[in-house]
């Protein structure tokens, strides 16, 4: 399936503008840009929504504005409205499980926690939508998760998050085709290839 749908998950309010919470808004800004579209807030879809022409294909893009761990009222509103199903749909969103400078694109499977995740899940009745996940890697204790995706990335963290950003965009135009299994070998390829290699043990 196209993806015809891509929701960026964030908070709403300029105290949450960079902070680590916001990456999918972040992304979908950039298509916003890429593709001459202005994201308006329409109440009906409790969000910021524009239709972006990328790629020749035509797609909606939708920045929640409900908070966080209600994002699913926003996506389901739209998707019904449009008649787009689950596997059409692309969420966007923070990852803590992967380090900063990375991205992963996948169909389903868990929420790792994600309140945005839970919520849409819930909402869609399926966990079987895409998710884009882009890493900001972990604090390292669990009780400092919350405070550290409501604070900005350090300076160098936000320099790979941008570049893991720009690869996925580069990959879009396989996503909107359907394609998404190139979009997934080559994104996993060169985050692969970032990835530090560990040095083999001396004989």
């Amino acid at each position: 399936m196209a993806i015809k749908l891509i929701v960026g998950l964030g908070n709403p309010g300029a105290e949450y503008v960079a902070t680590r919470h916001n990456a999918g808004f972040w992304w979908i800004d950039e298509l916003a840009r890429e593709g001459g579209a202005s994201l308006r807030h329409e109440s009906k879809f409790h969000g910021l929504v524009g239709k972006a022409r990328l790629h020749g294909k035509d797609v909606w893009l939708l920045e929640p504005q409900t908070f966080m761990n209600r994002s699913g009222l926003s996506v389901v509103a739209l998707a019904q409205f449009y008649r787009v199903l689950p596997d059409e749909i692309l969420v966007v969103h923070d990852e803590l499980d992967i380090p900063a400078g990375q991205a992963k694109l996948k169909l389903g499977g868990g929420n790792g926690g994600h309140n945005g995740l839970k919520d849409i899940q819930a909402h869609l009745s399926t966990p079987n939508f895409w998710r884009l996940r882009l890493g900001i890697g972990h604090p390292g204790d669990r009780n400092e998760v919350v405070n550290f995706v409501l604070k900005p990335p350090r300076k160098e963290e936000q320099a790979l998050i941008d570049g893991a950003m720009v690869r996925a965009q580069n990959l879009l135009q396989h996503m909107l085709a359907g394609d998404m299994e190139t979009a997934m070998q080559q994104l996993h390829t060169d985050d692969a290839k970032k990835r530090p290699h560990k040095k083999a043990p001396e004989a």
